[in-house]
C-alpha cells in the first residue's frame, strides 16, 4: 500500500529497497565514492582539526566499540567513531561533491561503518548490506535536494551535508538496522531536529565538524528510532520540518520500488584531484594553462615581475572570495589563493596548503595583483560555472585560458588509475601497504565480502594476516 504522506513514501521506500535493486552502474560508482572516501578519511586523521576531536572523544568509553580509521588500538563508541571518522573524511575539504550541491559520502559510510562493528559477532553485516545502506542514505539525500531550486546552486545560508546528510545518514543506518515503516519514519523525524549548521563556520576547523555531526546524529536518530521514540509523522511534508531551509520547498513522491531508478545512476559525483572547494577546481585547470602558455616564452620560468595583473571570472560566491587567506581552511576557501598557487607551481596538491607555502613571498605578491570578476551568465551551480584567468603583462600582453569541466567533475570522471592513485596517496600516508591494498582488493569486491569486518581490520591498519580464516575470501 502507497503511503498517503511525503514521509511515510520516503519511509516505505528506505525500508523496501533491497540489494536487487542496485544496479550494476550504481554498485561502480558506489564504490568508487567509497575508496575516495576512505583515502580522504585515512589522509584527515593526520589533521589538526582531528586530533583535537580525538581527544575530545576519548572522554566517553562503551562496552560496545568501533573503529577509528588509522588507529590500530584505539576504539569508541559507534556515535562518537562515526563523529571521528566523519570528521577526518572532511577535515581537509578533499572529500566527494555532489549536484544540487552536497558532500554525499562522508556523512554516510563513517557511520553505517561503526554500525556494522556495533551488531553481535551473529549478526554479520555483508558487504552488500554496507552497499545497500550506504546507497540508500546517497539516495535519500538526492531526492531531498531536489525539493528545491535554490539547492541547486551553491549555498549561501547553510552548509547542505548538516541538512540532507543527517537525514542521509539516519536513513542508511535505519536501514542497516532493518527498522520498519514507523520506525524509518521516526528516524527521519528525530534526524531532522538534528539538522542545520551556518555557512558562516566555512573555510574554519569548525567546519569538518558538520560532516561528523551528521553522520554521528544520523546514526544517533536511527538508533534512538529503533527504540520507539516517536517524531512528526509529516517532517518531510511540512514548511515546517525539512521544508524550514529553503524558501521554495516542493516535496514529491518518491518512484516506486518496482525498477526503482537510483539517481546516482542518472548523476554520477565529483572526485577532487587536490583538497579544496570543489568551485576552486575550475581555477586551478584554467591557471595551470594560462601558466604553459607564459612559461613558453619565458625560459620555462614564470615571470612573476612582469606580470601586471591577474583577472579571475567566477561566480559570485561570497565564502569562496577570499583575496588574502592566512590559514590553510581559509586558503582551501579561495579563488584567488589556487589560481595564484598553479599559476606559480602549474599544479594544485596536498602540500599547496601548508603554512610555508601560504605566506611565501612570491604567492603573496601575486595574491595582491589578483581581482575578481562575476560574469552574468557565471551562475553559482556545479553543474553549469566556468573560470576564465587572464594574466595581463606589463608589456601589454593579455594570456587567457578558460575552463568549462575539469578532470574530476562528473562529466569528466577521474580514470580508475588516477581514482587508485589519489587512494593510495592518502592513505599510505597512515596505514602500511599491506593495510592499504586490503582496503582497495575488499572495496572492489564489496558486494562479495560475507562480513564487513574486514573492511574495519584494514582501516585500523592490521593485515590479511589479522583477519580469520573464514574471511579470507579473495
Amino acid at each position: 500500500m502507497w503511503a498517503k504522506t511525503i514521509t511515510g513514501n520516503f519511509a516505505n521506500v528506505i525500508h523496501g529497497l533491497n540489494a536487487n535493486h542496485l544496479t550494476d552502474r550504481v554498485i561502480q560508482r558506489s564504490k568508487r565514492m567509497i575508496l575516495d572516501t576512505l583515502g580522504v578519511g585515512l589522509l584527515g586523521t593526520s589533521t589538526e582539526v582531528c586530533h583535537k576531536v580525538t581527544q575530545y572523544s576519548k572522554i566517553y568509553s562503551s562496552d560496545i566499540s568501533s573503529t577509528i580509521w588509522g588507529h590500530l588500538d584505539f576504539r569508541l563508541p559507534p556515535l562518537y567513531a562515526a563523529f571521528v571518522n566523519g570528521v577526518a573524511v572532511h577535515s581537509m575539504d578533499f572529500d566527494d561533491t555532489w549536484h544540487p550541491a552536497t558532500h554525499p559520502s562522508g556523512a554516510v559510510l563513517p557511520a553505517v561503518i561503526a554500525l556494522s562493528e556495533a551488531f553481535p559477532q551473529k549478526k554479520k553485516t555483508s558487504g552488500l548490506d554496507l552497499l545497500l545502506a550506504f546507497n540508500v542514505g546517497i539516495e535519500v539525500q538526492g531526492r531531498l535536494l531536489r525539493f528545491s531550486s535554490e539547492a541547486r546552486n551553491i549555498p549561501k545560508r547553510f552548509h547542505p551535508p548538516t541538512v540532507v546528510g543527517t537525514m542521509g545518514s539516519a536513513a542508511a543506518c535505519a536501514k542497516l538496522l532493518g527498522l520498519d515503516q514507523t520506525k524509518c519514519k521516526n528516524a527521519l523525524a528525530i534526524a531532522a531536529s538534528y539538522a542545520g549548521a551556518p555557512l558562516a563556520n566555512a573555510a574554519t576547523q569548525t567546519k569538518p565538524l558538520h560532516i561528523g555531526n551528521a553522520a554521528k546524529h544520523g546514526l544517533e536518530a536511527a538508533c534512538l528510532a529503533s527504540q520507539g521514540l516517536q517524531g512528526s509523522k509529516r517532517i518531510l511534508d511540512m514548511e515546517s520540518g525539512i521544508g524550514a531551509f529553503y524558501t521554495d520547498y516542493n516535496p514529491q513522491t518518491l518512484p516506486t520500488l518496482q525498477s526503482y531508478p537510483w539517481l546516482l545512476d542518472q548523476q554520477d559525483v565529483a572526485i577532487k584531484r587536490f583538497p579544496a572547494h570543489l568551485g576552486t577546481h575550475w581555477v586551478a585547470d584554467a591557471a595551470s594553462s594560462v601558466r604553459r602558455k607564459l612559461v613558453e616564452s619565458h625560459d620555462n620560468l614564470l615571470p612573476l615581475d612582469k606580470i601586471e595583473k591577474v583577472i579571475l571570472k567566477v561566480p559570485e560566491v561570497k565564502y569562496v572570495n577570499r583575496p588574502s587567506p592566512t590559514s590553510e581552511h581559509e586558503a582551501r576557501h579561495s579563488f584567488q589563493f589556487v589560481a595564484c598557487s598553479a599559476l606559480l607551481d602549474g599544479s594544485m596538491s596536498v602540500q599547496s596548503f601548508t603554512n610555508e607555502n601560504i605566506h611565501r613571498p612570491a604567492l603573496q605578491e601575486l595574491l595582491g595583483k589578483t581581482q575578481l570578476e562575476h560574469p552574468p551568465d557565471n551562475m553559482p551551480s556545479f553543474e553549469s560555472l566556468y573560470c576564465e584567468v587572464s594574466v595581463t603583462l606589463r608589456d601589454g600582453n593579455t594570456i587567457s585560458d578558460r575552463c568549462d569541466t575539469f578532470y574530476g567533475h562528473w562529466r569528466k570522471p577521474l580514470e580508475k588509475e588516477d581514482l587508485e592513485e589519489k587512494f593510495q596517496s592518502n592513505a599510505s600516508s597512515v596505514l602500511p601497504a599491506e593495510a592499504t591494498e586490503g582496503i582497495i582488493e575488499t572495496v572492489y569486491n564489496l558486494e562479495k565480502v560475507e562480513d564487513c569486518s574486514v573492511l574495519s581490520t584494514f582501516l585500523s591498519g592490521q593485515s590479511a594476516r589479522a583477519l580469520p580464516e573464514e574471511l579470507h575470501f579473495l
